[in-house]
């Protein structure tokens, strides 16, 4: 009755069926991985945002690297800006997607420590050598807010940290590298800027860190383990059909089946 099994055609079914299955479900695991990562990420970044803002140095210090617990904590520093010093970095959008440069500028704090400080977004010059025109920052001594960040880098940014580049101009914000070029003691990261706000809206301030779409992933991992499930109930449906068609073929077969002739 089910002897058709061994046929090339369904072996290869089978064969075929047998790979799908674990690999939908190893699919559907790995969704499910991402699923708890961002979700993870996603609280991480919830319970940041929510915690009241502290001095920068209790969170950083020269040469600390920035921990995922620590990234978009809010902090606060008493000090100066150094607009001698400032730079851009290149190859920076905004909200409306435009592509421009973020401000970066030395804050001197009280000890003689650096914060860099990104003050936002401004349109690019009109050449890719020529310095953009910057609002100045509030002049004298002054409180800013902002949430704390971790030194980029090109793995984890996918930008190609290019040299030999225009005067005041940089690929990524290091606070190692800007330690180098200042000859100063640089807090670890940097400062994403909150407060005080610019004047005419310029810099334009980076927005808030958005959530990741978790939920996409928890979908992808039912739907891996739904079709992991449906492969062997798709299977049995077929053979039976092949079984019923076969039994089918069997009895017409009998059926016209010609008598024999009398003599």
């Amino acid at each position: 009755m089910y002897r058709f099994l061994l046929s090339r055609q369904w072996v290869i079914l089978t064969l075929v069926a047998l790979l799908l299955i674990p690999t939908m479900i190893r699919l559907g695991i790995w969704q499910m991985d991402r699923y708890e990562e961002r979700t993870a990420r996603n609280q991480l970044v919830a319970d940041a945002l929510a915690a009241k803002p502290v001095p920068v140095e209790r969170l950083t210090s020269p040469g600390h690297t920035v921990t995922s617990a620590e990234r978009y904590r809010s902090v606060t520093a008493k000090g100066r800006f150094d607009t001698d010093d400032e730079v851009v970095v290149r190859r920076r959008t905004n909200s409306n997607d435009e592509i421009g440069v973020h401000v970066l500028t030395p804050f001197v704090l009280d000890d003689g420590k650096v914060l860099l400080v990104n003050r936002g977004w401004v349109p690019a010059g009109p050449t890719q050598t020529e310095f953009p025109e910057i609002p100045a920052p509030p002049a004298g001594e002054v409180t800013v807010t902002g949430r704390l960040m971790p030194d980029e880098t090109t793995e984890a940014s996918g930008i190609k940290d290019l040299k030999d580049l225009p005067d005041r101009q940089i690929m990524l914000i290091n606070s190692e590298q800007e330690a180098e070029r200042l000859g100063a003691q640089v807090l670890g990261g940097y400062l994403a800027l909150t407060a005080p706000e610019p004047k005419g809206d310029t810099p334009e301030l980076l927005g808030r860190p958005g959530d990741e779409n978790a939920a996409l992933n928890y979908a992808y991992a039912l739907q891996w383990w739904l079709f992991a499930a449906g492969v062997p109930i798709g299977w049995v449906i077929l053979v039976r059909r092949e079984t019923r068609d076969g039994g089918d073929g069997a009895e017409a077969e009998q059926e016209e089946e010609p008598e024999p002739a009398s003599v």
